[in-house]
């Protein structure tokens, strides 16, 4: 059985833990000892039996067809984001690539000159693995401070979840590490997660363990760097998605406020200035 078969079923079990009857417009009825909606309301509203719905949650049928996840989803009322977890979750449960078989880690001269474009920025070429493959120098300028670059092939799974350094860099800790799982559900490929996921699970223990039944969608949102020089920065960032084959993303990390475009501009006059000083 795949390393990821209950990934779907603990899904739809928490989905269905968190959806009341009244969300979907079912009457509230008796006294429940769950707020929850049940199996057999879920199923209902989903068209499709119980015993089928039971086997999706135990992770004993790990292919159920598009047409179910979409009236599955329908009946929680997923939102777009959460359905295509939902999709991605099922290709993972069932042992099939999320894209094309690829390691992630191979990197297209194309796909390298694309990232210098982004010079001045901040923007960072990685995979799902959390992999850093290419970035900017101003990026480097970010993450170099905190530890995140001191590995011949940084990891930010890695860095977050096995470097203590972290939890000061990332004030909201919790929510990149909750992401960072997540996206191991994503790719590049089963075999590559599940690897990662089996190294991690004796490396980080339950800090790592507990994340792979959350199986929630990435928040998204701001991104909060605390730089040992600069102080707190806050990041919208954008994800550029790179050609299938390659399984790989771009990060673009843009100011999300005046003084963190200050304080990265002062970041890249000293290092301009210890240039010029050498």
């Amino acid at each position: 059985m795949p390393a990821n078969a209950g990934a779907l079923g603990s899904f739809i079990r928490d989905r269905r833990d968190q959806t009341t009857p009244e969300s979907v417009g079912l009457p509230v009825g008796v006294r429940r000892r769950a707020p929850g909606l049940r199996r057999s309301e879920l199923a209902t509203l989903a068209g499709i039996s119980v015993e089928y719905l039971v086997r999706i949650e135990q992770g004993r049928d790990r292919h159920p067809s598009p047409q179910v996840l979409r009236a599955i989803g329908d009946a929680l009322r997923l939102d777009a984001a959460a359905h295509e977890h939902l999709r991605t979750l099922a290709m993972a449960s069932s042992g099939q690539c999320v894209g094309p078989y690829s390691s992630g880690r191979d990197v297209r001269p194309g796909a390298r000159a694309l990232v210098e474009q982004f010079e001045p920025g901040v923007a960072v070429l990685g995979n799902r693995l959390g992999e850093l493959l290419v970035h900017t120098s101003t990026f480097e300028l970010l993450a170099r401070p905190v530890g995140l670059l001191d590995s011949a092939e940084p990891s930010l799974t890695a860095y977050v979840f096995l470097d203590p350094r972290s939890r000061e860099t990332f004030p909201d800790w919790d929510r990149v590490a909750d992401d960072l799982v997540a996206n191991l559900y994503r790719g590049p490929n089963a075999g590559a997660s599940r690897q990662l996921i089996e190294s991690m699970s004796a490396r980080a223990g339950s800090e790592f363990t507990d994340r792979l039944t959350r199986h929630d969608p990435p928040h998204g949102g701001v991104w909060r760097w605390r730089h040992p020089d600069a102080g707190e920065l806050r990041f919208d960032v954008e994800e550029l998605e790179l050609p299938a084959a390659d399984n790989q993303q771009i990060q673009v990390l843009m100011p999300a406020d005046d003084a963190t475009a200050e304080s990265l501009d002062a970041m890249r006059r000293r290092r301009s200035g210890a240039l010029r000083a050498v």
